[in-house]
């Protein structure tokens, strides 16, 4: 991402959007979409969902300053419904990187997600051949949800600033006006003016603050629901097993087993726990009947006993 300053910089250099002229009206000259993209995105707006992919955007995140927060809880949101998530990718704060990954992503997986820095609506926009366009009711909801900064007690929504610009820019989006706008645009969360933006009819870009993420991709869930294999939601159940046996030990058998139930969707997996006096062993499927029904052979075999709750720890 960018220092505090650079991006004081860059809000300076841009002009104040009119806010009279919110459509893609306003961008003439500007590369759209032709028909033949607007199809595709229209098919991957409505296809079910089996797989999903995550792009992580940020030098700090390379940098070891901070840390996968966001892919982790979308691995777990993708888990509990059943979801395939096939990719987390990380890349740098680049736009050449940002178009090339997420134009692959998009064709290639069901859903994918990002979250947006500086330059990633820009860069995402470009990627699609798409106009940034100021986002109406999304800003008419950052001017009624947000609070009074005591850092800008003088801030107004009707004189030209810095700190207007910065807030003008968070709400413009990728736009498609061959598509149905509140298919671009989505709010999920009464409480919250901060959209979803969805590009490509898959790239769905939420906020990196972890705390917006999370909420917001909660609320997404029941708009999803309906596009999943599992109407239902139930998702992919995982059964642990601690086991005082070394992985060598318990190797043949884990193998066997693995070749068994694979016909079945069901994946076999062995942690060894450094330092620790008992492994886990895993099984991983969808029909939870199946797994009830194999978890008892297992558990004798690795001489070991289910663990009740995720991360937990069992010592003798």
């Amino acid at each position: 991402m960018f220092s505090r300053a650079s991006q004081i910089a860059r809000h300076l250099s841009r002009p104040l959007p009119n806010l009279a002229h919110s459509s893609a009206a306003a961008f003439r000259g500007t590369m759209t979409a032709g028909p033949a993209a607007a199809t595709a995105a229209s098919e991957r707006a409505s296809r079910k969902i089996h797989t999903a992919a995550c792009l992580i955007i940020g030098d700090e995140v390379l940098g070891g300053k901070a840390c996968y927060t966001n892919s982790n809880y979308f691995a777990k949101w993708c888990f509990g419904l059943g979801i395939n998530l096939k990719r987390v990718e990380v890349i740098e704060d680049d736009e050449a990187e940002i178009i090339e990954a997420i134009r692959r992503m998009s064709e290639r997986y069901d859903m994918v997600v990002t979250s947006h820095d500086d330059i990633t609506y820009a860069s995402i926009a470009k990627a699609f051949s798409l106009p940034l366009v100021q986002h109406q009711q999304a800003y008419e909801l950052m001017k009624k949800l947000s609070k009074p900064h005591p850092g800008q007690p003088n801030f107004s929504w009707d004189e030209d600033s810095p700190a207007l610009r910065a807030r003008l820019r968070m709400v413009e989006l990728p736009h498609d006006a061959s598509r149905p706008a509140d298919q671009q645009a989505l709010f999920p969360c009464p409480e919250l003016w901060v959209p979803i933006a969805v590009v490509n009819g898959n790239v769905h870009i939420l906020p990196g603050v972890p705390r917006l993420f999370e909420q917001l991709l909660k609320g997404l869930t029941p708009s999803i629901l309906p596009r999943l294999t599992d109407p239902e939601g139930k998702g992919t159940v995982r059964v642990s097993i601690s086991t005082p046996l070394p992985e060598s030990a318990v190797a043949d058998y884990l193998t066997a087993l693995a070749a068994r139930v694979e016909p079945r969707g069901v994946k076999v997996g062995s942690y060894p726990r450094w330092g620790k006096k008992r492994n886990t062993v895993t099984l991983v499927g969808r029909d939870r009947e199946f797994l009830d029904s194999i978890t008892p052979e297992v558990v004798q075999a690795v001489q070991g006993r289910v663990m009740t709750a995720e991360g937990e720890e069992v010592e003798e």
